[in-house]
């Protein structure tokens, strides 16, 4: 069996506290899968949270759609990475359809 192995995006950004970055990743929910993150490092340096998903609600089946991420810097001199990976929850044992690593220094103010 030949299983293609995704290619993983590394990005990294500066945030000073109390600001944020946005982050759109393709979703693929019509067909099972959801992004899950996970913050190592430093994990009450920064918050992470989705925006409403708006159209995606409405999605045909198929159909690709974008999601958003919300970063926010929290904690001055911290420093995290996110792990975003697009699973299907009733499938764990599969490895990740897509993966995307977002490491974060948090600043200062913003």
């Amino acid at each position: 069996m030949n299983q293609e192995v995704p290619r993983v995006e590394v990005r990294s950004v500066v945030l000073g506290a109390g600001e944020s970055y946005e982050l759109r990743l393709t979703g693929r929910g019509a067909r099972g899968y959801v992004w899950t993150w996970q913050v190592s490092g430093d994990a009450d340096a920064v918050s992470v949270g989705e925006t409403a998903p708006g159209r995606a609600a409405r999605a045909l089946p198929g159909e690709t759609v974008e999601r958003t991420y919300v970063v926010r810097g929290r904690r001055p001199g911290g420093r995290a990475r996110i792990r975003f990976a697009q699973v299907r929850p009733p499938y764990p044992q599969e490895a990740p359809y897509d993966e995307f690593l977002l490491d974060v220094e948090v600043t200062g103010g913003a």
